[in-house]
């Protein structure tokens, strides 16, 4: 399969050559589904934490003798059953990781390209080369790209700072190391933009069988 390769005008400058075993696969919805569920449950942190009684501060001394002041008996006021007491099986810090896996997590980035290909949803620019840091400079490029309006996951072969600072403020654009994109990455995006080297690399590394 051939793919366009644009300059920063907009212009076609050439063509680049990928394995239609990455970019023209049949998607496999099963595969995109189980590797985007184990990516949201592995993001959560899970330092979720409560007090027991036992650890909850105080408590330690009787509130009142046994019997005789009409009152219900009370050993300790850390009792899950007083206000600031500890919590009956609250949550505790514990591992969400789930693991899936790689020929299904490779399979599940090669089912999202497939389609993004065949909905011309995926271009590929020379390079992104700014002289300084400057949003606007940067939205210059998206605009005769004809993209600015759209959701952008650029995936470039190396993180340039230049390029990261300027698209930092952008809320519809996401930049991340093309070998490093996730399922989720190349999903919540109305465009993929790779530059030349990022496709490339990206091809050799899901290319592997």
């Amino acid at each position: 399969m051939e793919l366009s390769v644009l300059d920063q005008s907009g212009n076609i400058t050439s063509k680049i050559e990928v394995d239609d075993s990455v970019f023209k696969v049949t998607p496999n919805e099963e595969a995109v589904h189980r590797a985007m569920v184990a990516e949201m449950t592995n993001a959560r942190t899970g330092t979720h934490s409560t007090k027991t009684r036992s650890e909850v501060r105080g408590g330690g001394r009787k509130p009142w003798r046994q019997k005789g002041t009409g009152r219900a008996r009370a050993g300790t006021t850390s009792s899950p059953i007083w206000r600031g007491g500890g919590v009956i099986f609250g949550p505790k810090p514990k591992s969400y990781e789930k693991k899936l896996p790689k020929k299904m997590r490779r399979l599940a980035r090669k089912s999202v390209l497939s389609k993004r290909v065949s909905d011309k949803a995926v271009m590929v620019i020379d390079s992104v080369k700014l002289e300084e840091v400057k949003t606007k400079k940067f939205v210059e490029v998206l605009e005769k790209l004809g993209i600015n309006d759209k959701k952008i996951t650029f995936l470039p072969a190396e993180l340039d700072k230049n390029v990261l600072l300027s698209s930092q403020n952008l809320p519809n654009v996401f930049v991340v190391q093309a070998e490093s994109a996730s399922t989720y990455d190349l999903l919540d995006c109305e465009v993929i933009l790779f530059d030349k080297e990022g496709i490339q690399r990206l091809n050799s590394q899901l290319a592997v069988s």
